[in-house]
């Protein structure tokens, strides 16, 4: 069995629907399919989840929703009448649009999340229909009665233990099952979604809880590629990497998925296929527990900005019982997440976004001075960071010494350098200026 699941842009209309229908129906293993909410027809299109926050603010504010309601449906209708559906498709889509308004109660984040649903829930069962008009019997699932439970974190919501084996039963249905992403029930039976991306998460779900062979995540590019297409046009593409390669590449910039929205797959050990609905005979990228290796091979370059970093120097910092845990407790208690934390014997950084500090940084460093007593501290910001990343560096020599010189050749200078612990990765601190000459320069080392 495969689990296959595809975004918005290839629900986005008729065309892609039809493509998709191809796309399963000519491997008899995907049975279990998941859906997002229809999204952008073209690059000035608004995506159906973003006219379905626009329409439940309007109801939250108390406010006309009819021209807002109407938007949404006109969106349904449209592909409704391209695939020559019955029009009571639509017409049912408003009637539940209208009843999720008339029962929405007292906590505004559950009313957000039953109205974001809408557009998962709705494409799915038109998606449904369309797959048996072409013949190929295909039923809709409701989370809720397949047993997608979840917290009760509006929004946020987390898949609870005992969905898996609910879950499972899946694997029982005789025809293809159309399942809606995004979203399940709480215990209490209420509508709760995931973080937006989700339909990746409900896919990975599923994919763990039936034990698939592979989860397919179906999107608009050929596969993932060893560097940012957009900077380095020539860069490879990648055929096969590990969880662990993904993970560190996610981390910096690589937004094919959301690297957290493949966990449940990842644990389950499922291997996860990155390929593309409008060319799916692309074999695009396969991610894998484990994989055969060369020492020096790096798998990719990602980079991202928006980064800042606290410096703080200390005599005999190296002496004092404590110092990091006191530093990082500043930053809990402030709920502000770090990155990384290079350190030496007087002197210790921080980096963490740029975001993440905002206007807490005055009180971070009045906590910092105060609590910590530092001999300097400072704060930089407009940093980007690159992570070169590869199983084979793990053994090799001179990966570090092979990047510095590239990055020093093309005249960017390194603010700060990094390794994971694991030797899979190295991360390099450049000015948010200097971000695609150094992805460039390290591509020309790494990748030629």
């Amino acid at each position: 069995m495969k689990v296959v699941k595809f975004g918005g842009s290839s629900v986005a209309n008729a065309e892609q629907i039809a493509k998709i229908i191809d796309i399963v129906t000519a491997d008899a293993a995907r049975r279990v399919v998941v859906v997002s909410a229809p999204g952008k027809r073209h690059g000035d299109d608004t995506k159906v989840t973003d006219l379905l926050i626009a329409l439940a603010q309007t109801v939250l504010e108390g406010n006309d929703y009819e021209t807002a309601l109407l938007t949404v449906v006109a969106r349904y209708a449209e592909i409704q009448t391209d695939l020559e559906l019955p029009e009571d498709i639509t017409a049912e889509i408003e009637a539940d649009l209208r009843e999720r308004i008339a029962q929405r109660g007292a906590n505004e984040a559950q009313f957000m999340d039953t109205m974001k649903a809408s557009g998962e829930d709705n494409n799915a069962k038109v998606i449904a229909e369309a797959f048996c008009k072409r013949g190929a019997p295909a039923v809709y699932m409701n989370p809720g009665d397949a047993g997608m439970l979840l917290s009760d974190e509006f929004g946020n919501a987390e898949v609870l233990d005992e969905s898996f084996e609910k879950l499972a039963a899946l694997q029982h249905e005789n025809c293809i099952v159309i399942f809606p992403g995004f979203f399940g029930y709480t215990q209490a039976g209420e509508v709760a979604t995931f973080p937006r991306g989700g339909s990746d998460i409900t896919g990975a779900i599923l994919a763990a809880a039936l034990k698939a062979e592979v989860y397919e995540n179906f999107t608009d590019v050929d596969s993932v590629y060893a560097m940012d297409p957009r900077i380095v046009p020539t860069a490879p593409a990648i055929e096969l990497m590990t969880y662990r390669e993904m993970r560190e590449l996610a981390y910096a910039g690589f937004g094919v998925f959301h690297d957290e929205a493949i966990i449940p797959a990842v644990h389950a050990e499922v291997p996860i296929c990155i390929k593309n609905t409008n060319r799916p005979e692309a074999p695009g990228t396969l991610i894998v527990p484990e994989r055969k290796y060369e020492q020096t091979e790096v798998a990719g370059i990602s980079s991202a900005d928006g980064f800042s970093a606290i410096y703080i120097d200390k005599y005999m910092m190296n002496r004092e019982v404590g110092f990091g845990r006191r530093l990082l407790q500043i930053l809990e208690d402030e709920e502000i997440s770090f990155e990384h934390t290079p350190s030496g014997i007087d002197n210790m950084s921080v980096i963490l976004q740029s975001a993440e500090l905002g206007a807490k940084e005055q009180k971070v460093m009045e906590r910092i001075a105060a609590e910590l007593n530092p001999d300097d501290i400072s704060v930089e910001h407009g940093l980007a960071l690159l992570m070169v990343v590869g199983e084979g560096m793990r053994y090799a020599v001179g990966m570090a010494a092979k990047a510095t010189n590239a990055l020093a050749e093309s005249g960017v200078n390194v603010e700060m350098i990094n390794q994971g612990a694991s030797e899979i990765s190295m991360m390099f601190a450049v000015k948010e200026a200097d971000r695609k000459r150094a992805v460039q320069a390290l591509g020309n080392a790494f990748f030629g």
